[in-house]
């Protein structure tokens, strides 16, 4: 859980699960290239998250059929990350801060995972949202610690509303500029500094 220190990587280090990863302008992966992930666990084992701001065109009503109508515009599917693309992860807002219920896994506060083998009418009364995302990120034990060093990786804590912004392609700069500083400044950094 967040906020817990536990050995990580060899070493004691807080959990980070449920805060934002964004991409630095250093990071030269393509699959991660601006992105934001969020993690959705961070454990000695490793971590796992999703990118929050790469939709797809493919609406969640033409895969998942009824739990396209309880999809966050744009109710399509996102791109999680280049591990098992064929997979999906539901993140969810529910409506109380701390719900208990089968099939929800709590990432922070009122956000978590969401068994999508449950049948979604049981559910529209207890969420406020979903958002799908096809495959996933993830990193081996002390990968990531060591991406963050290196300087691959900014990591700031999600605000509620992060997971579902109804202009995802946005998320990125709006993320760094609302860290003020010298960070707001790195939301206008060029795409491709030869073109600057």
């Amino acid at each position: 859980m967040h906020g817990e220190g536990q050995a990580i990587g060899g070493r004691s280090m807080e959990s980070m699960t449920g805060r934002l990863l964004v991409a630095t302008p250093a990071l030269k992966d393509p699959n991660f290239d601006r992105t934001v992930v969020m993690l959705v666990a961070h454990e000695p084992g490793g971590a796992l998250g999703v990118v929050l701001n790469r939709a797809t065109e493919v609406p969640v009503s033409d895969v998942l059929g009824s739990w396209g109508t309880l999809a966050r515009d744009p109710a399509v599917l996102f791109e999680g990350g280049p591990v098992q693309p064929e997979s999906a992860i539901c993140l969810a807002r529910m409506r109380a801060q701390r719900p208990r219920m089968r099939g929800f896994h709590p990432v922070s506060g009122s956000i978590g995972t969401l068994d999508l083998s449950i049948d979604p009418d049981a559910l529209r009364e207890k969420l406020t949202c979903i958002r799908v995302f096809a495959g996933y990120s993830g990193w081996s034990p002390g990968q990531l610690e060591e991406e963050i060093a290196s300087g691959s990786w900014f990591v700031f804590d999600a605000l509620p509303g992060d997971a579902f912004v109804d202009r995802p392609d946005d998320l990125w700069p709006m993320v760094l500029r609302r860290q003020g500083g010298i960070l707001s400044a790195v939301a206008h950094f060029p795409a491709d500094v030869a073109l600057n």
